[in-house]
């Protein structure tokens, strides 16, 4: 029951609009939750960092922003061996990824920048089974990726559904067709965190910013207040 449930669900994950483009789903991504920008920092970790670096960032910087010890970083989050002084840079070799991808894997400091973090959350959550490319795998929303789907023991598979637009078959909606280890909530929430801390590694400064931002909100409403008690005190003999 609980699996025909997820396939039922799932039908409905990504959904296609009439020109064939895949529209984007809300990543629903909170930058004052530490637990989850945590959690997205091992899960980039986990399954990232094999191929991609992130090298604007440092783990120092994620102890220091996510407030956690230096300790919990590098045993929970850093690789074995890495330095908290390090930044997070990927041991594949560029002569290895032109071989197995045919390209160098392209750093994901500024990714969500560049992206967004919607485009993110939905091309995480597109790829499907497609037995014509050499991974096995395609994606709705980026067509022909040269990516794996490195989630897919989490998620499961996906399969594709059709619809002509004119005299050609475009994508539709994918199904899950064979469940992976988490339920679809469970994976949702995996993509969030990831895409969180995508966020967040995009422009660390931002964590400050908006805490510093309800204070400088504060101030500005002290002395709008203030400055219309001293108006008051200039004005009231004329009045």
């Amino acid at each position: 029951m609980k699996t025909l449930l997820t396939v039922i669900f799932s039908l409905y994950a990504v959904t296609c609009s009439a020109s064939g483009k895949t529209e984007l789903m809300h990543a629903n991504i909170d930058l004052s939750d530490n637990t989850s920008l945590k959690r997205g920092a091992e899960h980039y970790v986990t399954y990232c960092l094999g191929c991609h670096s992130a090298k604007h960032i440092r783990y120092l910087r994620i102890a220091e922003d996510l407030e956690l010890n230096e300790d919990v970083v590098l045993n929970d989050i850093a690789p074995v061996g890495a330095s908290i002084y390090d930044s997070m840079i990927s041991a594949m070799d560029k002569h290895d990824s032109n071989i197995w991808f045919g390209t160098v894997p392209p750093d994901l400091s500024l990714i969500a920048r560049s992206r967004g973090s919607d485009w993110l959350y939905t091309y995480l959550k597109s790829f499907y089974r497609d037995d014509t490319k050499t991974h096995g795998t395609n994606n709705a929303l980026f067509k022909d990726v040269g990516m794996p789907n490195v989630l897919w023991r989490l998620q499961g598979e996906q399969v594709p559904h059709y619809t002509l637009e004119g005299e050609n078959q475009v994508i539709s909606s994918l199904s899950l067709e064979r469940p992976g280890e988490l339920s679809v909530s469970e994976f949702d929430l995996v993509v969030t965190d990831l895409v969180n801390f995508l966020e967040y590694v995009g422009e660390p400064a931002q964590l400050k910013r908006q805490q510093m931002g309800k204070y400088v909100l504060f101030f500005i409403l002290i002395i709008g207040f203030l400055g219309y008690l001293l108006k008051k005190e200039y004005w009231k003999d004329i009045h």
